[in-house]
């Protein structure tokens, strides 16, 4: 039987590594409405099928398990690197996996990259700036980073990546784009992630205690998750000569004790606030400086924090209902 499908004349073969997790995910929503021709891998570690579930009927969407730590020999246009799991509780489960990811996953996808004179994008992270002595932080900030600390392994790893994909840039003239991700949210998060958010919504929703590690005035600037991915797709879009690094996130500051007090309200749980310790090199303030964003992707976030955590409030009560969380 024939084709008929319409294909798009300008549509791309674009691979997204880590695409079943939660940004990987929507990320391919985007590009296969677009009519790009997706193939999307992931090893489950963190992501989870379920999250592209509904685009496996898609023509134009493809679905393979694979670890980025091993090469992969396809043939694509333009690769997306998300592969890395992002929260602490996940990256600090298997460290050492952790630190192959980002360095071994990026070696072999700028590879194929090269191979293919594909253009690649480096989800790099708000992670590379440590513990900042800057405030909010611009991407000519170098970072303050413990170098043999719990949260070295993702830290160290990311920046390793972003050093390689300069080094290839710089050896290889290979077309890069490097988008540092600030604290993001939204629906599709891991539900034990042991990100704040996540985390908050999900005591909320089962009426525990909310637990604010420390004193709750340390800061995060949150970005829903449709607003990064428009940042994705303009950074892949711009001149070969942009390569970033530039900051993508939301430069609105909010307390742990305001974000709390947020999902307290939009969810009328019952849930009290407790302290707990600081964990070991958690960052005091986080906030991005978006002046790159603006001038090169012509972009800034428009969802404010409250408006994004109700579709990510719905997300996890329904997970809450069919008992998966």
């Amino acid at each position: 039987m024939s084709d008929t499908r319409i294909i798009n004349p300008t549509s791309k073969r674009i691979l997204v590594t880590g695409g079943a997790g939660f940004l990987g995910s929507h990320l391919c929503d985007r590009l296969v409405e677009a009519g790009h021709e997706v193939l999307c891998i992931d090893n489950y570690f963190t992501g989870r099928r379920s999250n592209v579930r509904h685009l496996l009927s898609a023509p134009n969407f493809e679905l393979m398990r694979h670890d980025v730590t091993f090469p992969l020999y396809v043939e694509v246009d333009e690769i997306y690197n998300l592969a890395c799991p992002a929260s602490p509780i996940h990256y600090q489960h298997d460290p050492v996996q952790t630190t192959k990811t980002s360095v071994h996953g990026a070696i072999n996808m700028l590879g194929l990259a090269k191979r293919l004179d594909a253009k690649i994008m480096q989800a790099s992270t708000s992670e590379v700036y440590g513990d900042p002595d800057i405030h909010p932080q611009p991407e000519t900030y170098w970072g303050n980073v413990n170098p043999i600390g719990v949260r070295s392994c993702y830290d160290e790893g990311k920046r390793c990546a972003e050093t390689l994909f300069f080094d290839y840039h710089r050896q290889h003239n290979l077309r890069i784009k490097v988008a540092r991700i600030f604290n993001t949210y939204g629906p599709r998060m891991h539900p034990h992630d042991g990100r704040v958010v996540s985390n908050f919504i999900m005591q909320a929703l089962k009426n525990e205690d909310i637990t604010i590690f420390g004193d709750g005035q340390q800061t995060r600037s949150f970005c829903y998750c449709d607003d990064l991915i428009d940042a994705f797709i303009r950074l892949m879009d711009t001149p070969d000569d942009v390569t970033g690094p530039i900051n993508t996130g939301n430069p609105g500051e909010f307390s742990m004790l305001e974000l709390a007090q947020a999902v307290i309200d939009l969810t009328g749980t019952k849930s009290k606030i407790v302290h707990k310790p600081l964990p070991q090199d958690d960052p005091k303030q986080r906030q991005p400086d978006i002046t790159l964003a603006k001038e090169h992707l012509a972009w800034e976030p428009k969802i404010p924090l409250r408006e994004g955590l109700v579709p990510t409030i719905a997300y996890f009560e329904g997970l809450v209902k069919e008992g998966f969380a």
